[in-house]
């Protein structure tokens, strides 16, 4: 089985279902051997419909945070763990640093960062990072704010150094569609160095959808496409890529599997 450790539900295009329900959704995904699901909260104004979506489903849960590119909405540290506090939020996030599509604001999107970190240690819950273009600020806070629990770097799109950096910290890494890319050779290479042991697997869907499918939308049953490519990438069976993927989600999002 498989999980896609990182899916935007609330976002998905419904419409373009047969049958355009999340139940299907769930359903397609199950049919692919993609059997669980985290759905990312992206700031305060989702984090109760993520929250409700996770519940319908015994095999879906939520994270609650504010995206680097929301976080003129700064919010409070204790807005923030009151919305951690329901059964099914099992990670904060998605926080992170972007620099790419807003380096104006970098104090804002640091101290945003912190305060989430601050808090996943506090409520010991793993936190879910985004970076892009933003790696040693990012190594920075995580070194001075991240706690026992540690969490992962979502769609990762930078280099070795910085995934060797953040896994010495104890992070896991996280490929998307992006890596079945054929201009990603890079990240490709990446892909190839990351122990499983460290790996997750995800689709970011709606966004981001993977070959062969590109130029359509994207949902959680295309995990099995990104798992499919690492595993041929590394020479090694897709049961391998699933085995260790689904495990280290549950090692990683304990409370998933309470």
């Amino acid at each position: 089985m498989l999980v896609d450790s990182h899916c935007h539900l609330d976002r998905l295009k419904l419409d373009k279902l047969e049958n355009p329900t999340l139940e299907q959704v769930v359903h397609e995904a199950r049919e692919s051997a993609v059997t669980h699901m985290l759905c990312i909260g992206i700031d305060m104004n989702n984090a109760g419909t993520v929250k409700q979506i996770a519940e319908q489903f015994d095999n879906v849960w939520a994270s609650v945070g504010v995206h680097p590119l929301d976080v003129e909405q700064m919010i409070a540290a204790e807005t923030l763990v009151q919305e951690a506090d329901h059964p099914k939020v099992v990670a904060i996030g998605e926080t992170g640093l972007d620099y790419y599509y807003s380096a104006d604001n970098k104090a804002v999107q640091c101290e945003s960062l912190a305060m989430h970190l601050d808090v996943a240690s506090q409520l010991e819950l793993p936190v879910i990072i985004h970076t892009r273009h933003a790696k040693q600020d990012t190594l920075d806070l995580l070194r001075r704010h991240a706690g026992d629990k540690k969490g992962v770097l979502h769609c990762f799109t930078e280099d070795w150094d910085m995934a060797r950096q953040a896994i010495d910290l104890g992070f896991y890494i996280s490929f998307s569609g992006i890596v079945t890319f054929k201009n990603a050779k890079d990240l490709q290479e990446v892909a190839k160095k990351v122990p499983l042991e460290r790996m997750l697997v995800e689709t970011d869907s709606p966004y981001l959808t993977p070959t062969p499918y590109r130029g359509k939308p994207n949902y959680p049953k295309h995990t099995r496409q990104v798992a499919e490519f690492i595993a041929e990438l590394r020479q090694i069976p897709l049961e391998s890529v699933a085995e260790h993927t689904t495990g280290n989600f549950f090692r990683l999002f304990e409370r998933a599997g309470q």
